[in-house]
């Protein structure tokens, strides 16, 4: 029984010393050093039986803390893309607010020019007018008439008399077609101006919506870090524990000391697997930097598995990411800022979508929930190769990832993290995942 109970620590140890696991496809690994024998647990017994109990609590332990804080880094990059929606839809808005107002000028541009219309007409009318009621009754169209000498003359005198009427009458035509096109001229006016200040108004509650988001990105950031400060802190007493466990046995230290040498050289041998997949995938996006693109395909989505796998390793920043590659963060005014994103260099989960669909010819909107709905949309049980993965939260989508088969995908996750490659998870999964190709 005690001899059973020694192994239960060592194995506990064991486990905490392996915590860090790959999600990237990997041959098998080799196997970790040999636990101890019954006798050799035995003679170490003494110092350890104390604390076995609680080498088992503070392992458990641990390993919710880092779940609690891998949780949290998700959950505060998600409200970081709920900011980029609206940051979106306060851009498209204003765009629009912009076009309606110079639609409004150039409707006021012809109003304008109808009035201009409307004062010639008036002018020519009245002068027409003036010359008329100048002219003494002789010399006006019936004194025309009146003054005829002969049956002829009198035909001449008629034709002209019929010459000064057709003038009266296009005089006034032309007033009143320049009133006509005054009155559609305003009307138009009207509407655009109309159209311009609803569209202002639209711009001004999508700005509002934007900084209300931004605000509540900042406060969850804030409150998420101190969440995550208070785990750290508290995962820093814990393994303290966990180290003077540890150190009161020289056996187990020994053991610890193997087990982390053979960790070591498989943590090394996955870091040189993922800069070959890094550098494989770097390899044929530059090889085919130069071809046309298909619209469809497998090479279409082996194009964009490649154009993502090429920037493993590339730190994330939240806001970063266009078609043309990694790019400057923004500020978030929470952990984001701590981690100093709006210095670097990087991609955010949508950012990361953006850069890889950009080689097969798709541009994609800076939001994971727009991207949801950007292509085809399939059962998540009969995802392939290429199709996107949105994760949500409380019914927000919140995240997005490019699955790239055998139960995997790569992901820009959250600030202090980097491109990975790791296992499909379930929790907050979407039902759906987006087909593009």
């Amino acid at each position: 029984m005690r001899s059973g109970r020694a192994v239960v620590v060592l194995l506990v140890l064991v486990a905490l010393l392996g915590g860090t696991s790959t999600a990237m496809a990997q041959p098998p690994s080799p196997a970790p050093p040999p636990n101890p024998s019954d006798g050799e647990l035995q003679r170490s017994r003494d110092a350890v039986s104390q604390q076995a109990v609680a080498v088992g609590r503070l392992t458990t332990q641990l390993a919710d803390l880092d779940s609690r804080a891998e949780e949290l880094n998700m959950q505060l990059a998600g409200r970081r893309e709920i900011a980029n929606r609206a940051l979106v839809d306060m851009q498209n808005a204003q765009d629009a607010a912009v076009a309606a107002t110079r639609k409004a000028e150039a409707a006021r541009v012809e109003t304008n020019a109808a009035s201009a219309a409307i004062d010639a007409a008036h002018r020519q009318f009245d002068d027409f007018i003036a010359v008329q009621y100048q002219q003494a009754l002789g010399d006006g169209p019936l004194g025309l008439l009146n003054a005829a000498t002969s049956p002829d003359d009198l035909l001449d005198r008629a034709q002209l008399t019929n010459v000064i009427a057709q003038q009266q009458k296009q005089a006034l035509d032309g007033l009143e077609r320049a009133r006509v096109d005054k009155a559609n001229a305003d009307s138009r006016a009207r509407a655009a101006q109309e159209e311009a200040r609803a569209r202002a108004d639209q711009a001004q509650r999508a700005k509002t919506a934007a900084d209300d988001a931004m605000a509540q990105a900042e406060s969850a950031a804030q409150a998420q870090a101190a969440q995550l400060a208070a785990v750290q802190a508290q995962r820093a007493g814990v393994q303290n524990q966990l180290d003077a466990a540890q150190a009161a046995d020289a056996g187990l230290r020994g053991q610890r000391a193997r087990f982390q040498e053979w960790q070591r050289e498989q943590q090394a041998a996955e870091a040189a697997r993922e800069r070959a997949e890094q550098q494989a995938a770097a390899s044929r996006v530059a090889s085919a930097a130069g071809s046309p693109r298909a619209a469809a395909g497998s090479s279409s989505v082996q194009r964009v598995i490649d154009r993502a796998m090429s920037q493993l390793g590339v730190q994330y920043a939240w806001g970063g990411g266009t078609g043309s590659g990694p790019s400057l963060g923004i500020r978030d005014g929470g952990v984001a800022d701590e981690f100093g994103d709006y210095r670097k260099i990087g991609f955010d989960c949508s950012g990361l979508m953006i850069y890889a669909f950009a080689g097969a010819g798709i541009s994609l909107p800076h939001y994971s929930g727009y991207q949801y709905t950007s292509g085809q949309q399939v059962p998540v049980a009969q995802r392939r190769p290429g199709d996107m993965l949105f994760y949500s939260d409380g019914g927000t989508i919140v995240h997005v990832t490019l699955y790239i088969g055998n139960g995997q995908m790569i992901e820009a996750p959250y600030s202090g993290s980097h491109v990975r490659v790791t296992a499909v998870r379930t929790n907050g999964l979407m039902p759906y995942a987006t087909r593009m190709l």
